[in-house]
């Protein structure tokens, strides 16, 4: 995406902010006037670097929806969410929300059909406006999903496919890189989950879903060196089914999140996952004893809060 595109952007986000006064999108209209001409004259013969330097911080929620996954970001203009856990802890995943003042959603993903991860869709389509939501091309035959299609069909939108490839930009400094699903079909519902690097200035960020070990080696192949990333959201609650040692060592984090329920029955995190974390000197963080867990970067350095 384009230094155009990001303008496109922030115009729509401006005049929606003002909406209603005439005066004021006039003014908007004027400023991103001059900042488009200014922009082709100044930027017709450069290449723009893949990553511009970050500005300002970002802020990633882990948030604490038991028993399953979701994500909070804000940077730069975009308030985004990875998944919305478990229907049965959709109250407690919206009482996080309302919490960080959003107004809407720029951009929204569901990683895979699974209820633990989709659970809390409804609610927040039926809270906030979205403007994109992405999913892997896969249906599911539940009610689950079926509620999830409705709400976003309802918000007037169709999903966007989100696959290898895919390149989320996120203004300045900013953007999302997806390294699978690279197939159309996989016999576990989990490998559809996108394995996905946020980059934030010099900072990286990598989200994974459930993805599972078939999924992680396809892209160990093809994408080893792409991988390196300060933070992992670790894959599949911690399951030993995901987080394969050489995917790990691939991306060589310095901090892990591993999103569960406290005393979950399938015994997430699992002990091959717990010793991994340990034979690799990577500082853990769990929601299940720690809560909400938020980081912060300003593009070069972590900070990390715990609610517990």
């Amino acid at each position: 995406m384009t230094r155009e595109n990001d303008l496109k952007k922030s115009f729509k986000r401006n005049m929606k902010k003002h909406k209603g006064n005439k005066k004021a999108q006039f003014i908007v209209v004027i400023v991103f006037a001059i900042l488009a001409v200014v922009s082709f004259y100044f930027n017709k013969d450069k290449v723009e670097p893949s990553v511009l330097q970050a500005n300002g911080n970002i802020e990633i929620s882990y948030l604490d929806v038991g028993q399953g996954d979701s994500a909070y970001i804000r940077v730069n203009d975009f308030d985004i969410l990875i998944d919305a856990g478990p229907r049965s802890d959709s109250d407690k995943l919206m009482k996080q929300l309302e919490e960080k003042n959003i107004d809407d959603f720029e951009i929204v993903i569901a990683t895979h059909p699974h209820e633990d991860h989709i659970g809390g869709m409804t609610k927040v389509f039926e809270k906030y406006e979205v403007e994109n939501f992405y999913m892997p091309k896969t249906t599911h035959n539940t009610k689950t999903f079926e509620n999830m299609i409705k709400a976003v069909t309802n918000e007037g939108l169709k999903p966007k496919v989100i696959k290898e490839g895919t390149t989320i930009e996120l203004g300045e400094g900013a953007r999302i890189d997806v390294y699978s699903p690279m197939h159309e079909s996989y016999d576990n519902l989990n490998d559809y989950s996108p394995i996905m690097k946020l980059t934030f200035g010099n900072n990286k960020f990598i989200f994974t879903g459930d993805a599972e070990a078939e999924s992680e080696k396809e892209v160990l192949d093809k994408y080893a060196d792409k991988l390196k990333g300060d933070v992992i959201k670790f894959g599949h609650h911690g399951s030993s089914t995901s987080s394969s040692t050489e995917f790990i060592k691939a991306i060589s984090p310095k901090y892990g999140v591993i999103s569960c329920a406290a005393d979950n029955s399938y015994g997430h995190p699992h002990r091959e996952t717990i010793n991994l974390i340990k034979e690799q000197n990577i500082e853990a963080y769990r929601t299940d004893t720690q809560g909400q867990i938020t980081l912060t970067s300003d593009g070069n350095n972590i900070s990390i809060k715990t609610e517990k």
